[in-house]
């Protein structure tokens, strides 16, 4: 099965923002990923739940995606983009973190949490 170009830059940009938010405000990569998967890619929630954990499986999502694998809701090849660009994701959010306040990470990561949380809580 071939990814679109459109696809792999959307799996791009998408590591790259969960590896941001990372490093700038010290949580997984799920809180980014999973809602980006289903709102710009379509897949399902467990699609995404599943696709999500096998990209972090080094280390910590192994068990937890071994499940998601054994009923199909893994996509290996989105993962792995994933996983490559939430590396250099992570450098660079931790870099941003670094060069403000904490004051302002704290309230830049609130801000960001509401806002995905009333837009999943309103989609259908």
């Amino acid at each position: 099965m071939r990814m679109s170009i459109t696809t792999v830059l959307i799996l791009v940009l998408i590591g790259l923002a969960a590896g941001i938010l990372s490093g700038f405000a010290g949580v997984g990569g799920g809180v980014i990923i999973i809602p980006a998967l289903i709102m710009l890619l379509g897949m399902s929630q467990f699609e995404a739940q599943g696709t999500s954990l096998a990209m972090m499986i080094p280390p910590i999502g192994i068990l937890a995606a071994i499940n998601y694998y054994k009923d199909g809701y893994i996509n290996w090849k989105y993962a792995l983009i994933l996983a490559i660009f939430f590396v250099v994701g992570g450098y660079l959010g931790s870099k941003l973190a670094l060069s403000i306040s904490q004051s302002m990470v704290k309230k830049s990561f609130a801000v960001f949490i509401i806002l995905i949380g009333v837009k999943m809580f309103f989609d259908k």
